[in-house]
């Protein structure tokens, strides 16, 4: 693999640089003086904000972006063996890097690396993780959504410390160098890349073997079998949950009237704090232990914890107020398996409205499949369900299901639902159905916000 002198100053391009990750590590590169340039399908805020700081993109991937006077290339997972930029590089003997491979040499530029990896919850805590270390240091962070405490998804900071959003799809964390490995949870999902979920479960296990002598394992004890992952680990291991013998949990929950939870910290038995969230749901309440968890090994103060915790209000797209209209609170939410629908719905139900509606786009084709069932018990927590076809993301194969196959899995659950193959029908129903009162929550990892943002115009 082509190792990367980050002292250096070279040119870099990107293929696929409008990405919530590449366009991160684009940025940190400008920060070091590199050249960069990059190529995207369609111009964003992220491409408009590197721009401004000095990268040159373009729309359209094709062979002439490639010169003979870039250094090395970074490309994304979706990114195919016969894309003419990646093609035309190697053809040139100019080398290519997965944004994983790069991001793994980056991160071994910094003292320490906190990656937070699991199926669901990586940006919050990562998020969680960055508002607190914000308080007492300047963290370089690299997260999946927006944080509004940096003002965009990167941050390059001027401490030792990185802290990193670390994804198991097609295996890219094993390329990391983490100092401090959190595993949140680990189920079932990209499966169209993992066999099953002993494949996901030993991706994981990999990944916390990854962590040096001298470094730290956090681990949900509500994972099925978690010794399974830090048996035979060297390094320090750190348990937090449900759990009484867990080393971090919680006792005395309550919630206020947005169902935002405070609670007191509990550590190897003894209260060390009293903690007010800023975000809804009794997940939130773990998702912070495991945040504190990894502050308290970097010896941050509670007082910073504290402060930071209650700070963070969320990133985009995680259960995000987006406005109210003719008595009709809309959330956005990016949840897109049954897990992440089931913790966004049961928050939602502890909110006063008069009726809870959830519009719902899936995500894939193979993800819709495989977890058919459990996307209908998880959604009948809603009173009322519409869906909207799949969204196919990086899949061409619908595998012979639609949204309408989930309709009818959903209304065997004894839910009421819908499906609308167009966003205008859509509208033009919640327009006429949903009344003052009630919460309606657009939710998924595609493009479904935008029936609820264009609801607020209208």
């Amino acid at each position: 693999m082509y190792e990367i002198n980050f002292n250096q100053k070279q040119h870099v391009h990107f293929t696929g640089i409008g990405g919530i990750s590449m366009s991160a590590l684009a940025e940190i590169l400008l920060s070091k003086g590199f050249i960069v340039s990059g190529s995207d399908s369609r111009e964003s805020e992220l491409t408009d904000r590197l721009t401004g700081l000095g990268a040159t993109i373009v729309y359209e991937q094709t062979a002439k972006n490639i010169t003979n006077n870039i250094d090395f290339l970074v490309y994304t997972a979706a990114v195919k063996n016969d894309n003419p930029e990646l093609v035309k590089a190697r053809e040139l003997s100019i080398p290519t890097l997965t944004r994983a491979e790069f991001l793994g040499q980056l991160m071994r530029t910094y003292e320490s690396a906190i990656c937070i990896s699991g199926t669901h919850g990586k940006t919050t805590v990562t998020s969680m993780i960055s508002q607190i270390l914000l308080e007492s240091t300047d963290p370089t962070i690299l997260v999946g959504g927006v944080l509004n405490a940096i003002n965009g998804n990167a941050h390059i900071g001027s401490s030792g410390i990185m802290v990193n959003e670390s994804c198991e799809y097609t295996n890219s964390f094993l390329s990391f160098y983490p100092t401090t490995a959190i595993i949140l949870n680990v189920r079932e999902d990209h499966m169209d890349f993992f066999k099953d979920i002993n494949d996901i479960r030993n991706s994981f296990k990999k990944f916390a073997g990854l962590v040096p002598e001298d470094g730290t394992v956090i681990i949900n004890t509500e994972i099925d079998d978690f010794s399974y992952f830090t048996n035979n680990l060297k390094c320090r291991v750190i348990t937090y949950g449900k759990s009484s013998d867990a080393e971090y949990t919680a006792a005395n929950i309550s919630y206020n009237s947005v169902a935002c939870a405070e609670f007191d910290v509990i550590h190897n038995g003894k209260c060390e704090a009293h903690i007010t969230l800023g975000v809804p749901g009794e997940h939130n309440v773990y998702n912070s232990l495991a945040a504190i968890a990894a502050c308290r090994d970097k010896d941050v103060e509670y007082s910073n914890i504290i402060e930071g915790l209650h700070k963070y209000s969320g990133t985009d797209r995680r259960f995000q107020y987006k406005g109210t209209a003719g008595g009709v609170t809309i959330i956005d939410d990016y949840a897109h398996h049954p897990d992440e629908i089931e913790a966004t719905l049961k928050t939602a139900k502890s909110c006063k409205y008069n009726t809870l509606w959830c519009l719902f786009q899936p995500h894939t084709f193979t993800r819709t499949k495989a977890f058919m069932k459990d996307f209908a018990r998880a959604l009948s927590l809603a009173d009322k369900v519409i869906l909207a076809d799949i969204y196919p993301a990086r899949e061409t194969d619908n595998l012979g299901i639609s949204s309408e196959t989930l309709l009818a899995e959903v209304k065997k659950t004894g839910c009421e639902a819908y499906y609308f193959s167009d966003f205008e029908d859509i509208k033009k129903f919640i327009l006429k159905n949903c009344i003052n009162g009630d919460l309606l929550i657009t939710m998924g990892a595609g493009n479904i916000q935008i029936v609820g943002e264009e609801l607020l115009e209208q």
